[in-house]
């Protein structure tokens, strides 16, 4: 149902755009986020969003490089990475909340539906 894509191996500084595209209209009215997971670590929160009205959360450590945003025609969020640094590099995995629990949240328990994740390796 959730379907990421758009990881990669890039250069510090380098930009990367990620794709979480969601199968079905339901998931227009619930709220999405990315979660990423660096080898020997804890999941940690990256950004959330309202899909509806467009408001975002996003952890301080992406904030001001990433930028979540969400187009409705196509059923995709897209999670614009730039300035991204070697810290940045994890598996990204896009999730929803249940359909109709529009709020963003940066707790991984008030999702249900995980899509798999997508690598990005960030080099110095």
């Amino acid at each position: 149902q959730l379907q990421a894509s758009g990881g990669g191996l890039v250069q510090a500084g380098s930009s990367l755009r990620l794709s979480c595209a969601v199968s079905e209209r339901a998931f227009s009215n619930t709220a999405m986020s990315w979660f990423r997971q660096a080898p020997g670590k804890a999941r940690e929160f990256v950004a959330s969003i309202n899909w509806g009205g467009g408001f975002a959360l996003y952890a301080d450590s992406v904030k001001g490089r990433f930028t979540l945003s969400a187009d409705n025609a196509k059923n995709t969020v897209y999670l614009q990475m730039n300035s991204l640094k070697p810290e940045d590099t994890a598996v990204y995995s896009c999730s929803a909340r249940s359909v109709g629990r529009r709020y963003p949240s940066a707790s991984d328990g008030d999702y249900v539906y995980w899509g798999q994740g997508t690598q990005v390796t960030v080099s110095s």
